[in-house]
């Protein structure tokens, strides 16, 4: 088969993010209603999902590394020096967005699928601003500024936790961590027997997690490195939505990418989803204050994104399929981010909502 066309890699992302679009409609999975279910119900089934998802994708992405067929250093996840303060910003800001929304850019892409109007707005200015902070006015603010403050890792070692445990031990140890990561990830969904009973949020982790492994696949094997050399990648929503939004405005060429056609495969699989369910509904915003919420809501995620390298699917399994050290800090800051954004709902004001989370918190510590 002759790939030297990129648009292989666009057929790709269009397929695998198809289907992951399709399962997730149907379950209604969406990673800031798993973080609102666990702060708020205390309802983990839908965090154990997402860890289902993760534990699978370390299995398949770290087979991938062990077998040579995937160089983690080649992606953008395992930089030779960690921007920690960007990344942590950049997750606060992704998560408060993201509660301010409701959901994340995955999701957003799901519920346009299924007719919200809403979603088109957040993502259109979603994505100026993601793209502004990565090539526009903003990104100069990125590159001098935030990533600056930057911990640099010893000569020939990456930015993954294999790398530097393995150089401290002085042995590989890349197939053991993997092995007790997927343990520790996929054991909790496997021993819930209510997700037994709910298959449709099971099989929506199991795609998930082994999209995230096609991915890191169809960007190494369907890409000619002579032709067109790409860093590998895999399923991720922020820079790829803000690629989609450039290509479709200035030029059709960038959208020959694995992300662009995930964003589009995305919302087709969430409309052949929602159709086939009757679910299709057109929706609109309610009234100018929910618009306002969304709009500041899709600036954050969109700067956010950008900052922190990646979305609750890009960070939270696609980097940390890799045992990246920003996946840990990203999904830190978002979860913080996240219980702000929440309270801030809540309370109604920015002051009230730390006194509230502070209060929270020392209830929390003192027990019942």
């Amino acid at each position: 088969m002759d790939i030297s066309s990129p648009w292989w890699t666009a057929l790709a992302g269009l397929l695998v993010g198809g289907i992951a679009g399709f399962c997730v409609f149907r379950a209604r999975l969406c990673t800031f209603g798993a973080l609102e279910d666990a702060m708020v119900g205390k309802d983990w089934r839908r965090m154990k999902v997402f860890a289902l998802a993760l534990g699978l994708a370390i299995a398949g992405t770290q087979a991938l590394a062990l077998a040579g067929i995937l160089a983690p250093e080649r992606t953008n996840y395992v930089p030779m020096a960690l921007p920690w303060l960007g990344i942590l910003l950049g997750g606060l800001l992704f998560g408060l967005g993201m509660a301010l929304v409701g959901t994340c850019a995955f999701g957003s892409l799901v519920r346009l699928g299924s007719g919200d109007l809403r979603s088109l707005v957040v993502l259109m200015v979603f994505g100026a601003a993601a793209y502004a902070t990565l090539r526009g006015v903003l990104s100069g603010f990125r590159v001098d500024g935030l990533e600056r403050v930057a911990l640099a890792l010893p000569a020939g070692t990456q930015a993954d936790l294999p790398s530097l445990i393995g150089r401290v031990a002085g042995h590989d140890l890349r197939g053991w961590m993997g092995a007790l990561a997927v343990l520790a990830l996929i054991l909790p969904a496997c021993a819930d027997r209510r997700l037994w009973r709910a298959p449709r949020l099971m099989t929506a982790g199991i795609v998930l997690g082994l999209g995230v492994v096609a991915g890191w696949l169809a960007t190494t094997l369907l890409v000619d490195e002579f032709a067109h050399p790409t860093a590998p990648q895999s399923l991720t929503f922020v820079s790829p939505v803000a690629r989609t939004l450039f290509g479709l405005l200035f030029d059709q060429a960038s959208l020959a990418e694995f992300g662009a056609g995930s964003v589009f495969g995305v919302a087709l699989g969430a409309f052949a989803a929602a159709r086939r369910s009757d679910g299709f509904r057109w929706e609109a915003f309610d009234d100018p204050r929910e618009m306002k919420r969304h709009l500041l809501g899709a600036v954050l995620m969109g700067m956010g994104g950008i900052l922190c390298g990646g979305c609750t699917i890009g960070q939270g399994l696609t980097a940390g399929s890799l045992l990246a050290l920003s996946w840990p800090l990203a999904v830190a800051g978002m979860v913080v981010g996240a219980r702000l954004g929440i309270a801030l709902l809540m309370e109604g004001s920015f002051i009230h909502a730390v006194r509230g989370m502070i209060d929270a918190h020392g209830r929390w510590r003192a027990g019942p």
